[in-house]
């Protein structure tokens, strides 16, 4: 985890309880020990009580894509995340990868047709079920999510 080049969180400073600021590595095997951390901050913020389990499932499903997707499994490149606490606007998190990016609009829903079927393609859909706000920033190299 490296202190330089972290990512820039737009929350109001003066309304935030805590801020975890983190850079995960491009291994699917670094998920876990770095959700485990910020889910520990996180249990620590007034503004995600009874909802840790929406927002564990929204950030794994986010650093797995960021990680196959923006980093390629490549150890050498890492996924950046910022969470805070805003007691306005909730629990806030953003997960920004190094990749190409992506449109989210050509995302197929896998509740229609052939998609249903499907092995993978639903980390996008379980986010948007599972947080309240959602946006792809940055030609899609960036997640913010909220849960209130």
């Amino acid at each position: 985890m490296n202190a330089h080049r972290l990512p820039r969180c737009d929350f109001d400073p003066e309304s935030l309880h805590t801020r975890v600021r983190i850079q995960v590595p491009g291994r699917l095997d670094a998920i876990s020990p770095a959700v485990e951390r910020i889910m520990d901050e996180a249990r620590a913020m007034e503004c995600s009580r009874g909802k840790e389990f929406e927002i564990e499932t929204a950030l794994r499903e986010a650093l797995a894509n960021a990680i196959r997707h923006g980093c390629a499994h490549d150890a050498t490149k890492s996924v950046e995340v910022c969470v805070a606490c805003d007691e306005a606007k909730g629990m806030l998190i953003i997960v920004r990868d190094p990749g190409p990016g992506f449109d989210p609009r050509t995302i197929a829903s896998p509740t229609v047709g052939h998609h249903i079927y499907r092995h993978h393609g639903r980390g996008i859909y379980l986010i948007n079920q599972l947080m309240d706000e959602v946006s792809f920033e940055k030609g899609g190299t960036e997640i913010r999510m909220r849960k209130r």
